[in-house]
């Protein structure tokens, strides 16, 4: 490693900080969505689904798109200042490959499955096929959730080992 300024190593440790705690921030928005949010919408199709209508029920799409949004940029950033601590920056990432993998995963699975529950609120009566994918849905949600904790938990020992610097 070479050598590290103080002003680096400030950097470093700002926007590293500020990643860890927007992925936290996240984190509980996804505990609470997921603990008391989803189940109430997924239990009792058709009604329920009206919940996730913008105009009726609890929009929560600009909440989200905002939220990853700005944390993908500290994201980056924290990789970018963090670039010279060779240990850190790498499992920079590898996180950053685990949270891209779990993002296409929302963006393949759960999100058009949502828009098309959002889509069937209006109906009188929803298959067991639509059920049964709501309960994938449930399921697979815990996993991508676990994950993302999993991942903030890996932010830690990088804010420790970057604030160690100091000393």
């Amino acid at each position: 490693m070479e050598s590290l300024t103080a002003t680096y190593i400030t950097r470093a440790e700002i926007w590293l900080c500020i990643t860890t705690l927007l992925y936290f921030l996240m984190n509980g928005a996804q505990i609470f969505e997921t603990l008391l949010f989803v189940p109430k919408w997924a239990s009792s199709p058709p009604d329920t689904l009206k919940l996730l209508q913008d105009e009726n029920g609890v929009s929560l799409k600009f909440f989200w798109i905002i939220l990853h949004s700005l944390h993908e940029i500290t994201f980056i950033l924290a990789i970018a200042f963090c670039w010279k601590i060779d240990p850190v920056r790498n499992w920079l990432l590898i996180l950053l490959i685990i949270h891209v993998a779990v993002r296409v995963w929302t963006l393949a699975f759960f999100a058009p499955n949502i828009i098309q529950f959002q889509n069937l609120a209006s109906a009188t009566s929803v298959s067991q096929e639509i059920i049964t994918r709501i309960s994938l849905w449930k399921t697979l949600n815990y996993i991508r959730v676990a994950v993302y904790i999993a991942v903030s938990i890996g932010f830690i020992p990088l804010c420790i080992k970057v604030l160690s610097f100091r000393q």
